[in-house]
């Protein structure tokens, strides 16, 4: 590995941003002999993308729809394959509860996927929730949806993962090296220039910057619609024992409060939320407001704890993260009309990890065989013509 001393100039395949996605990209390719480039403006995994935080979600019965229900089955595989690849745990099947009202088309779409691609799911109503989960407060018309073989992904151990077999199959990364500009030579050639003046040339290019993505590509003439919007989640104590995995399950939330989401204690860290709803729009250039900054903060949290979750305790530590958003919040996987050897990966609008691992392969695919074996074809960009 060449860390800011990169001495080749020229690759297979360049990839700007070697977050979640990127990283996983760069190691499908490079098993299939691609030379690859990995260039990242910080030093991954880090805090200033949209993977950092410790832990994910990872669902399979999937209530954004059932078309993402294949990409996540493989997912899971190519995440357990990482973890014994490696000897890193990665995943903890703590199971995923989905709790709202029998009517909620969210609802509907998981136990619809569930039944289609037959996942187990088992759904039960208010009092048997809190017979299982006693530290759960329903109320008496929800219901919740749980998904046992769903759980945890250890986001920011996933990256490191990945760039170790990487690296040790021979891709380059370039760390605290910002891309400022991207050059298309036809189909056959893309220039890449850095922050300082450093130019880097490919075959083919991947471009999943997150923030930075949309100021990239629109010299070469392709509106990417996705906002950065920040967030909060924070950690919390809680009674010992009643928020351990074995009797609290990951879960999303959909209240008269908000969307929320969290997590067991896993590893003495305690109780996570956060608010997937809401959040404030923010420049791509701007640094994140801290935790606390905003009075909703905490307020959005603490008052789903304690209309849900009362036995939790007092706040251990907050933090502010980032979500790119487009306007229906799915993602964009697509190229370039003007240059189709640039691919884009982009608006993962804080549901994206759980794909990283089939996202970089697909991606892969795309590069060395011309399409994946998962059909991406809702990500398109041209959904917003």
């Amino acid at each position: 590995m060449q860390d800011n001393n990169v001495s080749n100039r020229h690759f297979d395949t360049i990839i700007v941003g070697a977050g979640s996605m990127g990283m996983a990209a760069g190691y499908y390719l490079s098993r299939l002999g691609n030379k690859v480039l990995l260039l990242d403006a910080g030093d991954p995994p880090h805090d200033q993308g949209a993977h950092h935080g410790a832990t994910r979600l990872i669902r399979h019965a999937y209530g954004e729809g059932a078309a993402y229900v294949p990409l996540a089955l493989r997912a899971q595989q190519l995440w357990e394959d990482l973890e014994q690849q490696t000897q890193t745990a990665l995943f903890v099947r703590t199971g995923v509860v989905n709790i709202g009202s029998p009517g909620d088309a969210f609802l509907r779409e998981v136990q619809a996927s569930a039944a289609s691609h037959d996942i187990a799911l088992e759904t039960l109503d208010a009092a048997s929730a809190r017979q299982r989960w006693p530290a759960w407060r329903l109320k008496p018309e929800q219901i919740a949806s749980f998904e046992p073989g769903a759980g945890v992904l250890y986001c920011e151990r996933a990256i490191s993962a990945y760039r170790e077999i990487a690296v040790a199959l021979g891709a380059t990364l370039g760390t605290t090296m910002r891309v400022t500009r991207i050059e298309c030579h036809g189909r056959e050639s893309v220039n890449v220039w850095t922050g300082t003046h450093e130019k880097f040339t490919a075959r083919d290019l991947i471009v999943c910057a997150g923030k930075s993505t949309r100021d990239l590509l629109a010299p070469l003439g392709l509106e990417v619609p996705v906002t950065r919007v920040r967030k909060s989640f924070a950690w919390f104590e809680g009674e010992p024992g009643l928020f351990a995995p074995e009797r609290f399950p990951g879960f999303s939330v959909a209240s008269e409060v908000g969307t929320f989401y969290g997590f067991p204690d896993l590893d003495g860290s305690g109780l996570k939320l956060g608010r997937h709803d809401g959040g404030e729009p923010v420049a791509p250039d701007a640094a994140l407001a801290p935790f606390g900054a905003q009075a909703s903060d905490l307020g959005d949290l603490q008052a789903f704890l304690e209309r849900y979750l009362p036995r939790a305790g007092k706040l251990r530590v907050g933090r502010a993260c980032e979500y790119d958003m487009t306007p229906d919040e799915h993602f964009i996987i697509d190229r370039v009309p003007t240059c189709p050897n640039v691919h884009v990966a982009t608006g993962f609008s804080g549901h994206g990890f759980k794909f990283a691992s089939a996202i970089g392969e697909a991606l892969a695919e795309r590069i060395t065989q011309g399409e994946s074996r998962i059909d991406l074809a809702m990500f398109a960009r041209k959904r917003f013509a």
